[in-house]
């Protein structure tokens, strides 16, 4: 029987991949690049046509066969699945390590620049440039010891990193709080009260089961009149995978962090570099520790004294000095008694279906692209939907997967990913696809699922990043979409995004009452928009907490003393935090971003490509949020460059300046 996996000139057959497939698929993909890779470097004088182009092609496959099994560990989570994909993951980090030390592959990239470079143009020379540099950082000019160990330390990183996040997948599942006294479910909304009522029918218990996903944690941080409900669910959440809490020691991530420090640390200084975070910096567009430090450093200056004022008030409204455990709520009754406006009484007006008809609407008239669902199409779960996107002319120019709500077996939080990379090769073209990930709460019967803003937020934020990957106008995979792109930002199309959410020109677009259709109400959506710049400081605090915890840690880290990880992050909430942590907070435990997801070292690329977002938009809001000029503009500078120009040079060339923090400082009302 054929390998779906192998299929590679049509989507991936979601309906039909098994666990079982796997690692065959992919032992042949590596076996037939490594038989072509050994023809590739014995030319005496490659080409970029002869060279280059062969390894865009090799690298295009791999990542066709790979992408579905790494995308079902994360959305269909099994026994079976975790097994398979944790015996692919030292074959692929072995073939990474193996082509990144390839000295004759090397040689032969570095001929065509010098052969060539006058005639290449400037994505082709972007492609030859970025392979130079990723050799020198894989290790390519290590003696053989050296060498050997760099890849005994990356298969051990990637084994680690799979620990990581499969500790806290499986924490999350083990706890479950039944409620029996409906006392206790004073001020959750009805849709949750139904979600756990239905649960705990299937868990055959009675009353109300809550699970420990993302959106119940939420939803009763920002909601549960009951402390003690309250108290539960957050130290449940922020002891995940830890030592502590309710699964203590069972899942704890202590001790993987304690080894994936010191073997950063090792790998950074075998090629040359004095820690990770200089090493991680090296593919990104801040070009020192020092410049991201002063940075975060600025932006804390800049929040602190309205950060205090803000969490001053929140305390002066509860009458109390509050707990970890009561921000989110009184935060959410003080905005309530603001504005008159909360996250669940906005819940009606923002049923997905007419959010996503928004959405494309919003898209049609910014680039001229709409937005088609495709059924027939085989899927990992019933819930998930694919569509096309057609251009003017009603060519399908990319396509993606939608998969909306969370369930048991899938990662927690929101996330774009690639499942087939655009390519425009001599061998064939790929129109670009991508996965989005949402954990919504799935609706109840047939009901459509209702949203909160905050959740609108998220699906406008991962929908940046797919048109970045689906709306690419590069021929070459390395340095199509998203990749090539540098890593602090590669946010900026998803909280570009983001500020549409808030116009009042996009929100009768994307809002109309489950039961009456109505779209927002004018008094509603002034007063929604008045809430933009509620605790921003002290959310924007709460960012540069992590931020400075993340790249101090990685800067600042001596093997002598090991994984200083409380000492750090303590010293990092003297300094920025205004809101004191609860004492059983264990949160670098389930820190899965920078531990298991690839910003290691980059939490700061949330600010950083902030500053970015909030700037670009400006450019919107002068010349009108649905203007065509600019917003092709946009697409021409940004979301069709991929990797192939520098990101500030892309971000000069749609704005004609460089990046400027006052449009983010008065957006979040911080600069007042």
């Amino acid at each position: 029987m054929k390998n779906p996996l192998l299929e590679l000139d049509s989507l991936p057959a979601f309906g039909r991949i098994e666990a079982s497939h796997a690692r065959p698929a992919l032992e042949q993909v590596l076996a037939e690049n490594r038989r072509r890779l050994l023809e590739l470097t014995a030319q005496p004088s490659p080409t970029f046509a002869s060279l280059v182009i062969p390894m865009e092609e090799l690298s295009y496959r791999l990542s066709r066969a790979w992408s579905p099994i790494g995308h079902l560990n994360a959305v269909a989570n099994s026994t079976a699945m975790r097994e398979a994909y944790n015996e692919c993951v030292p074959l692929l980090t072995a073939y990474s390590s193996e082509l990144g030390q390839n000295t004759a592959l090397q040689a032969g990239y570095a001929y065509v620049l010098q052969h060539e470079g006058g005639q290449l143009d400037s994505s082709q020379r972007k492609v030859v440039e970025n392979a130079l540099r990723d050799f020198r950082l894989a290790g390519v000019d290590l003696g053989p010891e050296e060498k050997a160990r760099y890849c005994e330390v990356a298969q051990r990183l990637a084994q680690l990193a799979t620990k990581f996040s499969e500790n806290v997948l499986d924490a999350g599942r083990a706890y479950t709080r039944n409620v029996i006294d409906g006392a206790e479910l004073a001020g959750l909304p009805a849709n949750a009260i139904d979600r756990a009522a239905a649960d705990a029918r299937e868990a055959n218990q009675s009353g109300w089961l809550f699970k420990l996903d993302q959106p119940t944690y939420m939803t009763i941080m920002a909601s549960a009149a009951s402390p003690q409900l309250r108290r539960d669910i957050y130290e449940a959440w922020i002891t995940r995978a830890s030592e502590l809490g309710p699964s203590a020691g069972r899942f704890d991530n202590n001790p993987v962090i304690a080894d994936i420090l010191p073997l950063r640390h090792e790998l950074a200084r075998l090629v040359g570099f004095d820690n990770f975070a200089n090493y991680a910096l090296a593919t990104r567009m801040a070009k020192s520790s020092k410049q991201v430090l002063s940075f975060l450093d600025d932006l804390a200056r800049r929040c602190l004294p309205a950060g205090r004022q803000e969490f001053s008030d929140l305390e002066e409204f509860a009458g109390r000095k509050l707990d970890a455990w009561d921000i989110a709520f009184y935060s959410e009754r003080l905005q309530e008694s603001r504005f008159k406006v909360s996250q669940e009484a906005l819940r009606p007006y923002f049923p997905l279906p007419k959010v996503l008809s928004g959405l494309f609407a919003l898209i049609r008239r910014l680039y001229g692209i709409s937005v088609r669902e495709r059924p027939g199409v085989g899927v990992w779960h019933p819930s998930v939907r694919f569509y096309d996107l057609l251009d003017q002319d009603e060519n399908v120019v990319a396509g993606f997967f939608l998969d909306p709500y969370s369930r048991t077996e899938k990662r927690s939080g929101a996330w774009m990913d690639e499942c087939v990379v655009a390519k425009s090769l001599p061998a064939g073209t790929a129109l670009p696809v991508a996965q989005l990930v949402c954990n919504f709460t799935s609706p109840v019967g047939n009901a459509p699922a209702l949203l909160t803003h905050d959740e609108v937020i998220t699906l406008f934020h991962e929908f940046g990043h797919g048109l970045q990957h689906m709306l690419t106008r590069v021929a070459y995979p390395s340095i199509a979409g998203i990749n090539g792109v540098a890593w602090d930002a590669v946010e900026l199309p998803s909280q570009f995004m983001e500020n549409f959410v808030w116009r009042p020109e996009i929100l009768p677009l994307i809002s109309a009452h489950v039961d009456s259709g109505e779209s927002l109400p004018i008094d509603m959506l002034q007063r929604l928009l008045g809430t933009r710049t509620f605790n921003a400081a002290l959310d924007t605090l709460r960012q540069i907490e992590l931020a400075s915890f993340d790249f101090e840690l990685h800067a600042n880290f001596d093997p002598s003393t090991g994984a200083t990880v409380a000492a750090t992050l303590a010293g990092v909430r003297r300094r920025v935090a205004v809101v004191p942590a609860a004492s059983f907070n264990r949160m670098p435990a389930s820190f899965a971003h920078i531990f298991a997801g690839g910003y290691a070292a980059g939490y700061y690329s949330y600010k950083w490509a902030e500053v970015l977002a909030a700037d670009a938009f400006e450019a919107f809001e002068e010349a009108g949020v649905f203007d065509r000029a600019t917003a092709t503009r946009f697409r021409d500078s940004i979301l069709a460059r991929g990797g192939s120009l520098d990101a500030m040079d892309a971000f000069v060339r749609f704005r004609g300046r460089e990046p400027d923090v006052r449009p983010l400082l008065k957006q979040t009302g911080i600069a007042a």
